[in-house]
């Protein structure tokens, strides 16, 4: 049962992981479009959000390859969910643009 239960905190390690990354990732991309310094930016955003997730996975995986899956999985997953989620955003922008435009 204890194993199960790690195996658990293990996968949502990844999801959280996996949102933090990518959101991060949106984040950047949309900031580097009206910055001054975009490389700034991007170098800072990459090094901070690769730092964050080497190091999860490297103390979630505990040199167990089951783990590093799970975790992996997590990560993956979260990918979709922030895919998912950014869509939906930049589409009700979109509509909300639209029906302003044709309000006036």
């Amino acid at each position: 049962m204890n194993e199960i239960l790690y195996r658990i905190l293990v996968f949502m390690a990844g999801l959280i992981m996996g949102v933090f990354f990518f959101a991060g990732l949106w984040l950047t991309v949309k900031n580097t479009l009206t910055s001054k310094t975009p490389a700034l930016w991007v170098l800072g955003s990459f090094v901070l959000r690769m730092g964050i997730t080497i190091f999860g996975f490297y103390y979630v995986a505990a040199a167990n390859w089951q783990r590093i899956l799970i975790c992996m999985l997590g990560f993956i997953i979260a990918r979709y969910i922030i895919l998912f989620m950014t869509k939906s955003i930049e589409k009700n922008k979109i509509i909300l643009k639209k029906e302003a435009y044709h309000e006036a």
